[in-house]
């Protein structure tokens, strides 16, 4: 496996959830003419073109969270490959709760084009379907980004991050911190505490939201290391923090189209919450590819 392939895609992938959902969320928020935390539905104020663009968005937000996931498991599931297919699992619900808000949205413009030519109780009808479609979407985003993106981003992600080392141990403790901190959140709204997108909520957000934008990784080792390891190819012994950075490291002393050399012989060590998993890997006569 190409690990450095393979955390580049992953952390496009990544970016590709925040350049969807933040776009399609603003989109249905103006679609709705409504704000971020009072969405409903106003008869003869919804845009229609917003809300299907917002969808069209969604839906490419959908295919970056599982491509995040699948990406991820092989390399994830040296870790824990139950926590792997936890974080899988995770991140497919959230893409559920992601579609039935599209669904809602999209049934939202049906209704916005039945009711320009309805009237009286037929038309206090639908205004009564639309407002209940928005709120189904609303509920959806609650459940989705505020629940289980806390524990699949949040508490599985960061752990998962914190043993391979593919991030500093630090970073991936505000993704242990935040994952909590979020799901605390989505309890104090749900028990109408206070409203999504106020204060409170937004000051527990960040921690997650710092943790996200900071998780995407290229190839797992920096150009400092990769710089320092050209001029030892010759080295017949890597010590580094897990067997991904040392595989890598190989990778990089061999050439860009190197692969895993089968003369690796990978030493795992013992590991514990305070202290990272070491290995050691020695590559013996790998010739160049």
């Amino acid at each position: 496996m190409d690990v450095r392939r393979t955390g580049r895609i992953f952390g496009w992938l990544f970016i590709g959830t925040f350049v969807t959902s933040i776009p399609a969320r603003l989109l249905f928020i103006h679609g709705l003419h409504a704000t971020w935390s009072d969405v409903r539905f106003i008869p003869g104020a919804t845009s229609n073109a917003s809300l299907k663009l917002g969808a069209i968005l969604e839906f490419g937000l959908i295919v970056t969270q599982i491509g995040t996931a699948v990406v991820l498991y092989p390399l994830a599931r040296r870790q824990s490959e139950t926590v792997s297919l936890g974080y899988v699992a995770a991140r497919i619900m959230e893409s559920v709760f992601a579609a039935i808000g599209i669904i809602s949205i999209i049934t939202v413009v049906s209704v916005a084009d039945a009711l320009a030519g309805s009237s009286g109780a037929a038309a206090a009808a639908l205004g009564a379907q639309g407002n209940t479609l928005a709120h189904t979407y609303e509920w959806a985003f609650l459940f989705g980004p505020g629940l289980v993106a806390g524990i699949g981003n949040g508490l599985l992600l960061g752990y998962l991050m914190y043993r391979s080392a593919l991030v500093p141990p630090r970073l991936a403790l505000l993704g242990l911190i935040g994952g909590p901190l979020l799901i605390l959140s989505f309890v104090l709204i749900l028990f109408d505490v206070y409203d999504n997108g106020s204060g409170p909520a937004t000051l527990l957000a960040l921690p997650e939201i710092a943790w996200e934008v900071s998780v995407p990784f290229d190839g797992v080792l920096n150009a400092e290391a990769i710089e320092l390891l050209a001029h030892r190819r010759k080295a017949t012994l890597i010590v580094a923090g897990n067997d991904l950075i040392a595989i890598s490291a190989i990778q990089v002393m061999l050439g860009p189209f190197a692969n895993v050399p089968v003369t690796c012989t990978p030493n795992g060590a013992s590991s514990s919450w305070k202290r990272p998993r070491a290995s050691l890997i020695q590559a013996i006569s790998v010739p160049r590819k």
